[in-house]
């Protein structure tokens, strides 16, 4: 059974959602943050198999990592390409600090709003 991404048109997260083949023409879908029924569907992305050599040599084209913390939109970048190479939906944690980091908000910012991020018992931003 497949998740389904949307995202938000009126906060604009992004979210993802367990539907049943039977309950996707049926269900009606809320945005997990804010509850409101304006989402509109995201594809996924198409993964194909690659080598693991394969995969690292593309991440080491990805270029001089100096200076990142100084540019947080150039972060989000380099991480949307490490997530892209490896192939793996990171899950809401992850996605919720790249939109902040591509929003231009710093590192430091981000770990001060949420303290508890990936700590075990903390905030897990989850659909339900």
């Amino acid at each position: 059974m497949p998740n389904y991404l949307y995202i938000c048109q009126d906060c604009g997260k992004r979210f993802s959602r367990f539907l049943t083949y039977d309950e996707y023409e049926k269900a009606v879908v809320q945005c997990a943050y804010c509850k409101s029924a304006n989402v509109l569907r995201r594809i996924g992305r198409v993964r194909f198999a690659r080598s693991e050599d394969s995969r690292m040599d593309s991440m080491a084209d990805m270029g001089d990592l100096a200076g990142l913390d100084d540019d947080p939109k150039a972060m989000a970048k380099m991480f949307r390409q490490m997530s892209g190479e490896m192939g793996e939906d990171l899950g809401p944690e992850f996605n919720e600090v790249v939109d902040r980091l591509e929003r231009g908000q710093s590192p430091e910012e981000i770990e001060k709003e949420l303290p508890d991020l990936g700590l075990p018992g903390g905030d897990d931003f989850s659909d339900d």
